[in-house]
């Protein structure tokens, strides 16, 4: 009888694997999360810690809620090609969910025009707007990774605000994000990125990024 008993360590030691192997999935999976927050916390803590005291400083603030702060970044793919091939269309709102880290929004036309074999409603590119934790944690890469990355750069114009305190960059291809895969890109797609800020004025504005670790350019 007992050489027909199945033996119980045969029975119990997967189970056990099993578990382990479990447990340290969810680990992986808990702590990806919390090395994500510390990354994002960064650019807040810096703004609180930083640039709130230099900007009321500098400016005269009498109040905390005046000093100027960033609302919105919003990233836009112009993706015109898409006209004669939805895939392009696709592709680049996946790239820009890499990048991003949130799921991009595909941009239409609002109307036909003929000259350019474009109808109505017809998906011309791909938009993703960031704001609170996840706009900071972009900011963050955009200025101490991606930027860097560019070849013989020497920082970004400080001609692309629109005299309301906003500012735009433009970017000439994707590839300066490690999130993107070089070896997967079928071509070089352009995007760019809008800061929207509650300052009232440009050099307020310049100022706020300038702080929060833009390069700008020296002229």
């Amino acid at each position: 009888m007992s050489a027909e008993k199945a033996s119980p360590e045969g029975k119990k030691a997967p189970k056990r694997d099993a578990a382990k192997g479990d447990a340290a999935s969810k680990g992986e999976t808990a702590a990806q999360p919390a090395a994500r927050s510390a990354v994002k916390a960064r650019l807040r803590d810096r703004y609180a810690a930083d640039v709130v005291p230099a900007l009321t400083k500098e400016f005269g603030y009498k109040n905390v809620m005046a000093v100027p702060r960033i609302k919105k970044v919003v990233v836009n793919m112009g993706l015109g090609e898409g006209t004669q091939n939805a895939k392009i269309v696709d592709t680049g709102a996946e790239e820009l969910g890499k990048i991003t880290g949130q799921k991009a929004t595909i941009t239409r036309s609002t109307k036909s025009i003929s000259q350019f074999k474009l109808r109505k409603n017809m998906a011309i590119g791909a938009m993703v707007t960031l704001r609170g934790e996840r706009m900071f944690e972009f900011l963050d890469r955009l200025i101490a990774v991606a930027l860097p990355r560019v070849r013989d750069f020497r920082g970004v114009s400080a001609k692309g605000f629109d005299g309301r305190g906003n500012y735009t960059l433009g970017l000439r291809d994707q590839l300066m994000f490690p999130e993107i895969d070089y070896l997967k890109v079928d071509k070089a797609r352009g995007m760019n990125i809008s800061v929207v800020t509650t300052a009232k004025t440009d050099e307020e504005a310049r100022r706020l990024l300038q702080l929060l670790g833009m390069p700008f350019r020296q002229n």
